[in-house]
């Protein structure tokens, strides 16, 4: 009866010190005083591999977005896979899904996406700014002995405004507005800038809208074969979009590009690139940082447009807590 009682009190004994360790462990998770607590949190994801939406393939977004993503590559443990897309507004559609991470818009689509309007239908809120990059020329191509020489002219001709889903297509429709016009006025074709060009060059269409840095692949490659002719914007029309559009900017294509004979006076929006809200404080830091502090390095002719000193130009959207951490570090307001 005594060894019975004795190996009760045992038993008894060692549930009692199982039963506090397993509190013990379910209070340290709790309360987050085990190991893991002491780590920063950082507020989002830090991937190792993401992908990075640029343009189409004639365009400026997808040779720059190699270049940005072998920096990136080169100066931080984050490898971006550089992907052709149909552009701005898709690509901030894009990252709102989760299909990527970081991509290029223009500063006015961005600023339409927060709203929730054009080529949105709801405010989207969970895209945020990384910085701005260079302005992105708004482009009227058309060739000599076509006819058209102001954008007056456009009206009844086949015209492309524009990829599906880019910012070119609300540029487009924004300056013919302007001129007391719309898409209906025009025979509007939804061509990617490659397509532009070879319709352009083969007469099936009239004219393009071309919103990029200058000088554009494509185009450059319509002048390979035809005298390029780019439509200006009088000043007095460049004056009322930015009225009424504060995200444009006056922009001069100069002599010399495209053998123009003379600067040419157009207006343009300004590149940017945007990251989905999920990734991390210290992974958007440590981008806008490789970015910002090795432009010199990047293999692509508009590295030497993109500066700091400009990172938050145009921007009407929230900036990254990651990105602005390195602004305010570096003084910039």
């Amino acid at each position: 009866m005594k060894r019975n009682w004795l190996l009760t009190i045992v038993l008894l004994l060692v549930l009692s010190l199982f039963l506090a360790a397993c509190g013990d462990s379910g209070d340290e998770e709790a309360s987050g005083d085990g190991d893991s607590g002491d780590s920063e949190d950082t507020g989002g994801a830090d991937p190792e591999y993401i992908s990075f939406l640029t343009g189409g393939t004639s365009g400026t977004y997808y040779p720059l977005g190699g270049a940005i993503a072998k920096i990136i590559s080169d100066e931080t443990d984050i490898q971006p896979d550089a992907v052709s897309s149909n552009a701005s507004a898709d690509n901030i559609i894009a990252l709102r899904d989760g299909e990527a991470e970081i991509a290029f818009t223009q500063t006015d689509v961005a600023a339409d996406a927060a709203e929730g309007i054009n080529a949105f239908d709801e405010p989207i809120e969970s895209v945020l700014g990384l910085g701005s990059l260079y302005p992105e020329t708004i482009q009227i191509v058309t060739v000599d002995g076509s006819g058209i020489e102001t954008v007056d002219d456009l009206a009844g001709k086949k015209v492309s405004v524009g990829a599906p889903g880019s910012g070119t297509y609300i540029n487009a429709e924004q300056i013919l507005e302007v001129h007391g016009m719309t898409m209906d006025d025009i025979e509007a074709q939804n061509l990617d800038f490659g397509e532009s060009a070879g319709g352009i060059k083969d007469g099936n269409i009239d004219a393009a809208f071309i919103t990029a840095g200058t000088p554009t692949g494509a185009v450059e490659e319509l002048q390979a074969t035809s005298d390029v002719v780019i439509l200006p914007i009088d000043e007095d029309k460049a004056e009322e979009l930015i009225d009424k559009y504060p995200y444009y900017a006056t922009d001069v294509i100069p002599e010399g590009t495209y053998d123009l004979e003379e600067d040419l006076h157009t207006v343009a929006v300004l590149a940017m690139i945007v990251v989905t809200e999920d990734l991390s404080e210290d992974a958007v830091y440590d981008m806008t940082k490789a970015i910002y502090e090795n432009s010199d390095d990047i293999a692509h002719a508009k590295a030497e447009l993109i500066s700091i000193d400009s990172a938050l130009d145009g921007i009407g959207i929230d900036i990254h807590p990651g990105a602005q951490k390195y602004y305010d570090e570096e003084g910039l307001e």
